[in-house]
C-alpha cells in the first residue's frame, strides 16, 4: 500500500526548493545566502566561500566577506566577478565588500515576474506528486490491495496536502513579493 508520507516528503522538498531559490534573488537587500553556492579554489580544491571565509552584513545593502587566509582574496574576488550575481567586489586587501546597488522600478518587475515563475514552477511540481500519488493508488485499486473507499480516502488525502502546500507556496512567493517590491 502506497504511503502519503512518501508524497509528503516530495512537496516538502519542492517547497523547500523554492525557498533556496529565492534567496538567492537578491532584493536591494544585502543576503549572505547568496553566495552559499559560490567556489573558491583553496589549496587546489573547490571550496565553497563560507567554509572559508566570515561573511556579514554590516549595513542593510552591504556584504562584508572576510576570508580566514587573506591569501584567497584575489580567489574569492575572481569567483564573485564570474558568478551571475551581478554585483562587482572591492576590497581593501583585508576584507571584500558587495555592496548593492539601489534597484530600479524596472528591475524591480523583473525580479517579481521571476519570482512568481519560480512559484508557478513549484506548483506545477506539486501537481506533478499528486499525478504520481493517484496513479500509484489507482494501480493499487485495480491491483485490489486498496479498496474503492480507501482509493478515495487516499485522494482526498493527497488532494488536502496539495492545497496545502499549494497554499505554503503562495505565502513564500507573496513574502519575496513584498521583500522585491519594498523600496
Amino acid at each position: 500500500m502506497s504511503d502519503l508520507k512518501e508524497y509528503e516528503d516530495k512537496m516538502k522538498k519542492s517547497h523547500e526548493a523554492l525557498r533556496e531559490e529565492l534567496t538567492a534573488i537578491r532584493a536591494g537587500r544585502a543576503n549572505p545566502h547568496i553566495l552559499d553556492k559560490l567556489t573558491v579554489l583553496y589549496y587546489g580544491a573547490p571550496t565553497p566561500l563560507p567554509q572559508v571565509a566570515n561573511v556579514s552584513v554590516p549595513e542593510a545593502r552591504m556584504l562584508q566577506i572576510q576570508p580566514w587566509d587573506p591569501s584567497l582574496i584575489k580567489e574569492i574576488m575572481k569567483a564573485i566577478q564570474t558568478s551571475d550575481i551581478g554585483i562587482t567586489p572591492g576590497t581593501d586587501g583585508k576584507v571584500v565588500r558587495l555592496v548593492y546597488p539601489e534597484l530600479t522600478e524596472d528591475r524591480r518587475k523583473e525580479l517579481a515576474k521571476e519570482v512568481k515563475k519560480k512559484g508557478e514552477d513549484a506548483k506545477v511540481a506539486i501537481r506533478n506528486i499528486r499525478r504520481d500519488a493517484n496513479d500509484s493508488f489507482k494501480k493499487e485499486n485495480k491491483a485490489g490491495t486498496i479498496s474503492d473507499d480507501e482509493l478515495s480516502n487516499m485522494e482526498d488525502s493527497i488532494q488536502k496536502l496539495t492545497d496545502e502546500f499549494t497554499k505554503k507556496i503562495d505565502d513564500t512567493v507573496k513574502n519575496k513579493m513584498t521583500e522585491v517590491m519594498t523600496l
